[in-house]
């Protein structure tokens, strides 16, 4: 890649052009208050005594005449001097915005895991330099969520949009199908696409989370907790799993959607992989500087190293089953991450998981 740079001055020359100007300035006023003094005493001496020398013991001084010339021979000797002090200066002060362009072309022409990392000294430059090292790594992030989002969305789309296809060939092929028939062929692909929205819509979910946080509103993730269980309770007492809570206060700064994804996600993992008689029990509440958020579930024995495997995109315990897309989890991570928040998941040796998620404190939310 090549830059362009406009006609006129670099800004190098113009900084070496406006310090060598500040040198030449403050010459000329030293020699304006050396010579102006004396001349004034050289006019004020008594005839026939000449003054204008300036003597240093018994040897003859110099005359003012000589003391001009002097200065100005000075004053042209000082352009080319003031002009190669003022080229250095500025050249050590632009070094690290010449890093920050080089880095910066890299990084545009595609390398996006480069940073400019200027470290010391601490200036204004350097804090140029973090800020854009903070923007590279939102844009990589960004960019990294496009490209899992389409990777996810075409391997995992593939297999549903194949069967709505098989199922739909198969109904146009039968020349006996009747009403019935088709009646639930239709209520098949319904269900199929379903399905796709639902997926479509965790993917979604999914790259939001890994792209990071564009807003920090105060939130209690007691109330977040709250809703969250109102909406899901149907869903457990059909499964006879019993939802339990203790939420006391816990305000952080964040995403609203995304913690409510978040805490979704944790209750509806806790629900879906659990027995009948089962039980999840969730609590909020703060802790120094943190606040912590807690889902415990009762449910199959999960082996302890295959826990952070969970964590990870379409990956399930059991393989075989068809209820949920592998993602619940993911989300959750990727959330927690784009929060800065930290991930603990145990399994619990009677069944089931325990995972907390802990963030900052936030400040107090605003009351509607």
């Amino acid at each position: 890649m090549t830059s362009r740079r406009p006609a006129g001055r670099s800004l190098r020359a113009r900084l070496a052009l406006g310090y060598a100007a500040g040198v030449y300035a403050a010459g000329v006023f030293v020699l304006v208050l050396v010579v102006v003094p004396l001349a004034s005493v050289d006019a004020a001496g008594p005839e026939g005594r000449p003054v204008s020398g300036v003597t240093s013991g018994s040897g003859p001084g110099f005359g003012l005449g000589r003391l001009l010339a002097g200065s100005v021979v000075a004053l042209v000797v000082l352009v080319p001097v003031a002009w190669a002090l003022g080229w250095f200066v500025a050249g050590r002060f632009l070094r690290p915005l010449r890093a920050i362009t080089a880095t910066a072309q890299v990084i545009s022409a595609g390398d996006l895991h480069r940073r400019l990392d200027l470290g010391e000294p601490v200036d204004e430059l350097t804090e140029l330099g973090g800020t854009l090292d903070d923007l590279f790594a939102r844009l990589q992030a960004a960019f990294d969520a496009q490209r899992h989002f389409v990777a996810n969305a075409s391997h995992e789309l593939r297999t549903p949009l194949a069967g709505l296809r098989t199922l739909l060939e198969v109904a146009l092929a039968d020349p006996g199908a009747d009403t019935d028939s088709l009646r639930a062929v239709c209520r098949d692909a319904l269900e199929l696409g379903a399905h796709q929205e639902r997926l479509v819509r965790a993917l979604l979910t999914l790259a939001t989370g890994e792209r990071g946080v564009t807003r920090r509103d105060a939130v209690d993730l007691a109330d977040v907790v709250e809703g969250v269980l109102a909406s899901r309770r149907d869903q457990a007492a059909e499964r006879r799993v019993a939802l339990t809570w203790r939420l006391a206060p816990a305000v952080t700064a964040g995403d609203p959607g995304l913690l409510e994804a978040l805490v979704a996600n944790l209750v509806d993992n806790a629900v879906r992989h659990n027995h009948a008689g089962g039980q999840v029990d969730v609590t909020t509440g703060t802790s120094g500087a943190r606040v912590a958020l807690t889902v415990v579930n009762s449910g199959p024995v999960v082996p302890a190293d295959q826990v952070q495997r969970l964590f990870h995109a379409f990956e399930k315990l059991a393989p075989g089953r068809q209820d949920g897309h592998g993602l619940g989890l993911a989300i959750v991570d990727a959330v927690a991450q784009a929060h800065r928040a930290s991930l603990t998941a145990t399994a619990r040796p009677e069944g089931g998981l325990s995972i907390t998620v802990r963030f900052a404190h936030g400040p107090r939310p605003t009351p509607r």
